[in-house]
């Protein structure tokens, strides 16, 4: 039996669902050309986001570029996602850096009405698994929100650390960045039931089949920001066995454009708001310290998102 609340056990069963019948979403922030906040914008573009039929939807994290928003920007995505949302999926925002400072965020998105939050890796420093424990304790005693923490850099749980912070209650899960599968399983076999693992990996479909082999199906996708026909293309192939249609998906599409994510740091957020403004959304460009594709890497990024949508059968633009 899991040691979740009641209020947090409700959230994890709706992710649970969720992640049943969808892709995870990480949107894209929306900036102006000055690099100013474009609400009205990541209106629209959320809109249609979730026309892709999403099993949860993650604002403000990495890929909506978390670290680069301040308070009042953060409070007016989150607010924007919620009242798009409108309780049809799970709301999960990002919040970061040191405990207190997450925990500012972390009330900001629970007046805006968000389900949930991820903890982002903290700030800078390596910490052992003490620090580790008791960050995510910090973080809840402050907050009535539902936790999912994402070990990725300098965050790395042991099971043990993993079987402590499954006792507070409203830590609901793990999302996993390392792409460890050893360590994966062993965290798997300690965890509660109940207790909720994602595959955070970049790019995460490229390892989604081995996920899956150590009992985490469920993963976020980045293509869904640019491309929710390929995103879920691949997702209905896993479900379905598929084998034949995953492999041509990975093979034209995910493996060239993880070649060319690779070229630059940054690539990872970059690439996929390029992607975003080659299919016409209003997304707006990256703010520093990431730095948007020149005319070669977009010329590239352009012919792998046309032999993606080629083998789904869409096309980059519809006007």
């Amino acid at each position: 039996m899991t040691r979740f609340s009641a209020a947090a056990e409700d959230v994890a069963k709706r992710l649970r669902d969720g992640m049943v019948g969808g892709v995870l979403s990480f949107p894209l922030t929306s900036f102006r050309e000055d690099g100013g906040l474009d609400v009205a914008a990541y209106r629209a573009y959320l809109t249609a986001q979730l026309a892709g039929a999403p099993g949860a939807v993650f604002p403000a994290c990495g890929t909506g570029e978390f670290f680069s928003l301040d308070e009042d920007e953060y409070r007016a995505v989150v607010g924007a996602t919620v009242e798009i949302a409108d309780g049809r999926l799970p709301v999960v925002a990002g919040i970061g850096y040191g405990w207190a400072q997450a925990l500012r965020f972390a009330r900001i998105a629970e007046e805006a009405g968000a389900d949930a939050a991820l903890v982002l890796p903290h700030y800078l420093v390596a910490a052992p698994q003490d620090g580790l424990v008791e960050q995510l304790r910090r973080i809840a005693s402050g907050t009535s929100l539902p936790l999912i923490a994402y070990q990725r850099g300098q965050v790395a749980f042991t099971a043990d650390s993993l079987r402590r912070i499954a006792e507070i209650p409203t830590v609901i899960g793990v999302k996993d960045g390392h792409s460890d599968l050893d360590r994966l399983q062993r965290l798997t076999l300690a965890a509660p039931d109940g207790f909720l693992f994602f595959n955070g990996a970049s790019t995460a479909e490229i390892q989604a089949r081995a996920y899956a082999t150590v009992g985490v199906p469920a993963y976020s996708s980045a293509v869904h920001a640019f491309a929710p026909e390929i995103a879920n293309a691949f997702f209905a192939g896993l479900r379905d066995g598929d084998d034949a249609g995953v492999t041509e998906l990975l093979r034209d599409f995910y493996v060239p454009l993880v070649e060319l994510r690779d070229r630059v740091p940054g690539y990872a957020v970059s690439l996929v708001k390029a992607a975003a403004r080659l299919r016409g959304l209003p997304v707006g460009r990256v703010r520093a310290p990431l730095t948007d594709p020149g005319p070669d890497d977009l010329g590239a990024l352009a012919k792998v998102l046309d032999d993606g949508l080629k083998v789904v059968g869409a096309v980059r633009r519809s006007d």
